[in-house]
């Protein structure tokens, strides 16, 4: 038979000075990374040994007592260099020596090279701006970059993804190239885990009109946040479909120059 003595001997309980719980239990909790694994490793380091091991505390995560400082939100987006340097970054650190000559080269053309990268090697990192609102070689292997990026714009039929190292042509050939057609593209970019935003492509090759006077209509429309950046309309949630019917129905775009970017693929929204 069991010593009475040891059963009857009251047992100390640790409770979880973030979410309350045994920190046996924290991990239930809506807060188990962000308060309750800090808390933990900082004043039972032993038992957080024994119950997590070396699980690293985020360097974002705020304590309970407030001792880590939040980074604080971004007051502006990224600029579109620090745009392409996040892309970079991510996709193609090696080639990140790369990036003035290539802002110089498509100046202008800026939000079609970012529809061209996006297709070719997927969605943008998360600029902290709209997050907090609610993704190098040498000279060869840059042209060599270049030339898959124009390949790339020539596949979307968008204009304007001219190499530098072509001849400027005269007469009615140049009349033919600077012809502007219409192609708009939106795009559902997921940030986070479960938070979207749309991205509108396009919609300033639509005659007469005003991207900022579009995005205050989407805003209207979507009831949430919308804003302007590199002739780029951005809107806080997921209406990919809402949004291309707004498209046609509201500014007069015919279905067949609207695409909706479904994994990778364009598929016209009129097809």
């Amino acid at each position: 038979m069991a010593d009475v003595d040891a059963i009857t001997t009251p047992q100390t309980v640790l409770y979880c000075g973030a979410c309350g719980m045994p920190p046996e239990y924290c991990s239930y909790g809506p807060d188990f990374e962000s308060h309750c694994i800090p808390w933990l490793k900082s004043n039972h380091p032993k038992l957080f040994t024994k119950l997590h091991g070396n699980k690293t505390v985020s360097s974002s995560a705020a304590g309970p007592d407030g001792d880590d400082e939040a980074t604080p939100s971004p007051t502006e987006p990224w600029t579109t260099q620090e745009r392409l340097t996040a892309f970079y970054t991510k996709y193609m650190p090696e080639k990140l020596d790369g990036i003035d000559a290539i802002l110089e080269k498509y100046a202008g053309k800026e939000d079609k090279l970012f529809m061209a990268l996006v297709k070719k090697y997927g969605p943008e990192p998360e600029d902290p701006f709209y997050a907090a609102t609610g993704g190098g070689g040498g000279s060869d292997s840059d042209d060599d970059d270049d030339g898959e990026v124009n390949e790339q714009m020539d596949n979307l039929q968008v204009s304007g993804g001219g190499g530098g190292g072509k001849k400027k042509r005269r007469g009615a050939a140049a009349k033919k190239v600077n012809k502007v057609d219409t192609r708009v593209i939106v795009q559902k970019i997921s940030r986070n885990r479960k938070k979207a935003v749309t991205h509108i492509v396009g919609m300033d090759t639509v005659p007469g009109i005003k991207l900022k006077e579009a995005s205050k209509a989407f805003s209207k429309r979507f009831a949430g946040s919308s804003s302007v950046k590199d002739k780029e309309i951005i809107i806080q949630g997921d209406h990919l479909e809402d949004v291309a019917e707004m498209i046609v129905s509201k500014f007069g775009v015919s279905a067949d120059t609207v695409f909706l970017d479904l994994d990778g693929q364009f598929v016209p929204f009129g097809g």
